[in-house]
């Protein structure tokens, strides 16, 4: 049922991110965190907004989810497995590779979406999820789970993850981000 695969992608998605929050602390996520802290994030805004980083492996993730019991086609309907068809023959793999991970954090705080950045010049700069059965990009703001909890009764509106992050590191805790959409009017 509809509601059913929301709930695996939900539950596919949680444990992507703590995947990739963990990597971030291993040597297969070394270059992510240095990218992290060559722009000054600390660790303490690493772990606020749960950063990651994905490996640069073809099927690390997919390996991880399969063996917490994810199967393919959950995992696609995630947008965390793509596959390309080649002499009628399907070719899984991971959808993030070698990136800093960004998970997109719902109000009821369900990780619906990630944004994974490159670590060099290379385009497109940011990776986004696609929508998905839990995800409408252009219904969601990044951040918005953190700054419903600072009091404030407004926000300020930023382009995007690191701008957001910097906002809530100088104590603007009522910062969201766009999610490399146009702004919509669902988001305002």
């Amino acid at each position: 049922s509809a509601s059913n695969l929301r709930r695996r992608i939900y539950a596919a998605n949680r444990e992507a991110a703590r995947f990739f929050h963990e990597t971030l602390f291993t040597e297969a996520g070394k270059s992510q965190l240095e990218y992290l802290i060559r722009r000054n994030i600390p660790l303490k805004m690493i772990k606020h907004f749960g950063l990651g980083a994905a490996p640069d492996d073809w099927h690390a993730l997919e390996n991880h989810l399969k063996a917490k019991g994810f199967n393919r086609d959950e995992l696609v309907a995630a947008n965390l497995l793509r596959f390309s068809e080649k002499d009628g023959k399907r070719y899984y793999y991971d959808a993030f590779r070698a990136k800093v991970m960004y998970p997109v954090i719902d109000l009821r705080g369900n990780v619906v979406a990630f944004g994974g950045r490159v670590l060099d010049d290379s385009t497109p700069k940011y990776l986004n999820s696609s929508d998905t059965p839990a995800f409408k990009k252009s219904k969601n703001l990044y951040g918005l789970n953190l700054a419903k909890n600072s009091g404030s009764e407004t926000v300020i509106l930023t382009e995007g993850y690191m701008d957001t992050i910097a906002l809530h590191q100088a104590g603007f805790d009522n910062a969201v981000g766009a999610l490399g959409t146009s702004f919509t009017a669902d988001q305002a």
